[in-house]
């Protein structure tokens, strides 16, 4: 298996010993989970505003998918932690705005108790490509 990593500077740099993604075999991208930072200042985005959030960490994530060569037609599988259940409606709102209903890929969501830095969404995906 041949792994490469991928790396951008349009989304933010690791913040702890892992990658913005792994190409593996060239075929699969396993996008790290991405949350509300800021790529240019490294500061959080809309601080109590999961909107806000949510179009950052979508933003972050196409930009490590754009790198890896991908895009959101590539996506096989999102997973979606939110910090308060509540705010599903506004996520899956503007997650939706990316995806075709057609070939939107599978997809978990889930409440936890916290996320890094104290963001509201956090999400991570793996392409095909």
């Amino acid at each position: 298996m041949v792994r490469q990593i991928i790396h951008t500077n349009n989304a933010p740099a690791p913040v702890g010993p892992y990658n913005q993604a792994i190409a593996a075999s060239g075929q699969m991208i396993f996008v790290s989970g991405q949350i509300a930072l800021d790529p240019n200042t490294g500061s959080i985005v809309g601080a109590d505003d999961v909107a806000v959030q949510t179009k950052q960490v979508m933003a972050n994530l196409e930009a490590v998918l754009t790198a890896a060569g991908a895009k959101w037609e590539n996506v096989a599988k999102v997973s979606i932690f939110l910090k308060d259940m509540n705010d599903f409606a506004t996520v899956n709102s503007i997650y939706g705005e990316y995806f075709s209903p057609e070939s939107a890929p599978a997809r978990a969501c889930v409440e936890v108790s916290r996320l890094p830095k104290d963001v509201l969404v956090e999400i991570e995906c793996i392409a095909v490509v």
